[in-house]
């Protein structure tokens, strides 16, 4: 009886957890690079201490939340005709140079210039460049090659001039390494920094949608629902049998 209640009482805990993981990633299905998540589980034997451990069964088993997958398939490209908005090609990452002094990596290319003209995400943390952020000198038109080379032409005076300002940071590191943080970016799970790929290109005046289909994580969270449904009965049915049992055991 106890390990029928072990599993569907575990069970609909982490069912919980994977309905949470839908809703996430229904709650951004238009945020730009987001990578949609899925919690898998598996069941591992119930663990006791002392003298419980002597005599625990080895039939209990728990249902855990064993590993949190990414699906990284690439998400669509949407043209804005901003010139500082890119999209990677394929596999490959945008470097992110974090305020503790990390890199962290993302797909969400919409760029801008803050006040003081450093390139910068959405949210404000810098691209990291190839030697730290990158400054846009004011009065410039920016052009954005597909290996990340930022390059400018002044607004006024000679339109034969062209500098080279820094290059955007781009890394193809295994994904196995990564692992995303409470901020959803990714970072290596040894917490080093990626090396530069050389292979990696990103298409400019273009950013990546999110990769989340909508229709599929809808019928995932209505199975999800009846899963969680099917557990609570049965957790139900297991009192009711319980309750019988001890009725036909009471003295009368």
């Amino acid at each position: 009886m106890d390990r029928l209640i072990y599993t569907a009482m575990t069970g609909a805990s982490q069912t919980l957890s994977r309905q949470a993981a839908v809703t996430n990633n229904l709650a951004n299905v238009s945020t730009d690079g987001y990578r949609a998540a899925e919690h898998r589980l598996r069941a591992v034997q119930v663990q006791a201490q002392g003298f419980a451990k002597q005599t625990a069964l080895p039939t209990r088993a728990f249902a855990v939340d064993a590993t949190t997958h990414t699906d990284f398939s690439q998400g669509p490209m949407i043209s804005t005709a901003r010139t500082l908005d890119m999209a990677v090609k394929g596999p490959g990452w945008i470097a992110l140079a974090m305020p503790d002094g990390t890199e962290a990596y993302t797909r969400a290319g919409s760029m801008q210039l803050s006040v003081n003209g450093i390139l910068q995400n959405a949210a404000g943390i810098p691209v990291q460049g190839d030697g730290g952020t990158i400054t846009i000198p004011p009065e410039n038109k920016i052009t954005i090659g597909e290996d990340g080379t930022i390059s400018v032409v002044p607004e006024s005076g000679s339109q034969a001039i062209v500098n080279a300002v820094g290059r955007v940071k781009l890394v193809n590191p295994p994904l196995a390494d990564l692992k995303r943080g409470d901020d959803g970016y990714f970072r290596l799970a040894d917490g080093a920094a990626a090396p530069v790929s050389e292979n990696t290109r990103i298409a400019t005046g273009f950013i990546e949608g999110s990769n989340v289909n909508p229709a599929e994580q809808m019928v995932s969270m209505i199975s999800l629902a009846r899963q969680f449904e099917m557990q609570i009965k049965m957790l139900q049915t297991a009192d009711a049998n319980d309750r019988a049992g001890t009725q036909i055991l009471s003295p009368r």
